[in-house]
């Protein structure tokens, strides 16, 4: 078997996202549909002989035990009682602070690869467990599939969504979870709906919008401008954040010359132009339920 292994770590969209509710300890109760995206990181690992959990490349100003893929290889081998180690590498493509979800699908990645490289033998459900310790996104990308999310995001139930390419602005400004979250502005009483009434458009009117997004643009004018950019640009879209922010996106209308739309961003944003994806790209690394 090999000791080194590359694998993808996509980002999500958060094609709605309600906040329905908060539990004692102060989680927020959720629920959104995940969509999995083609805007990936790569994790890249190697197995070592002695146990020592090594982040190659640390990024500028993060403790490297701070970081999540290191925190997800200390936690699987703590588990597990491996006496293997691994340096690890990353390369980042997904924006921090985002709202893409690219620290927790890095952990995930992890996860799974290490699972695979020390034979740790875990099952889904066991790797999803430890995941959810390192962050409530952490468990959709284990599992691998867009999925309707509840819970702090353990309740996880795969769907099929069409086939959509989307446009995505990244203003250049990172939010962190908590800022949104512990805004005593943000409302926590979002009727719940159920899985069957996803069979209405996700895009179709106000049943399904982002609740932490009336937040995040009154704190971070960028976000407001970028919201504002894509509903004047894009004719019929439903542009919206995803997650905490401060990604804003909107599916592109078939038929639409996105080429020339490109040219006028503002060359402060970042853009990217992405297809959903129907499942997890390193899905043959899953293990089975």
């Amino acid at each position: 078997m090999s000791n080194t292994l590359s694998i993808a770590a996509p980002a999500k969209i958060n094609l709605f996202l309600h906040v329905v509710g908060q539990r004692p300890d102060g989680y927020h109760l959720l629920q959104s549909v995940f969509q999995l995206i083609d805007l990936e990181d790569t994790v890249l690992l190697k197995t070592r002989s002695d146990k020592l959990i090594n982040r190659l490349n640390p990024i500028a100003n993060i403790d490297p035990e701070s970081d999540l893929v290191v925190k997800a290889a200390r936690l699987l081998q703590q588990s597990c009682r491996v006496n293997l180690g691994v340096d690890i590498d990353l390369i980042k493509r997904i924006p921090m602070g985002a709202g893409l979800g690219g620290g927790s699908s890095d952990a995930a990645s992890t996860l799974l690869g290490l699972n695979q490289l020390w034979n740790t033998q875990l099952s889904l459900s066991e790797l999803a467990d430890i995941g959810l310790k390192l962050g409530a996104d952490v468990p959709f990308f284990i599992y691998g599939e867009n999925a309707f999310v509840e819970g702090i995001g353990e309740v996880i139930n795969p769907v099929e969504l069409p086939p959509n390419d989307y446009l995505l602005i990244y203003p250049g400004v990172g939010i962190p979870t908590q800022e949104i979250f512990k805004d005593p502005r943000l409302t926590r009483n979002h009727a719940r709906i159920t899985i069957s009434d996803l069979a209405l458009h996700l895009f179709d009117g106000k049943d399904f919008n982002n609740d932490l997004e009336i937040i995040a643009t009154q704190k971070h004018t960028e976000v407001k401008l970028a919201v504002n950019w894509l509903a004047a640009h894009i004719p019929g879209g439903s542009p919206r954040m995803s997650g905490s922010g401060s990604t804003v996106f909107t599916p592109i209308p078939k038929g639409l010359q996105i080429d020339q739309l490109l040219v006028e961003i503002p060359k402060n944003w970042t853009y990217f132009v992405v297809r959903g994806l129907n499942q997890h790209p390193s899905y043959n690394l899953i293990p089975s339920k």
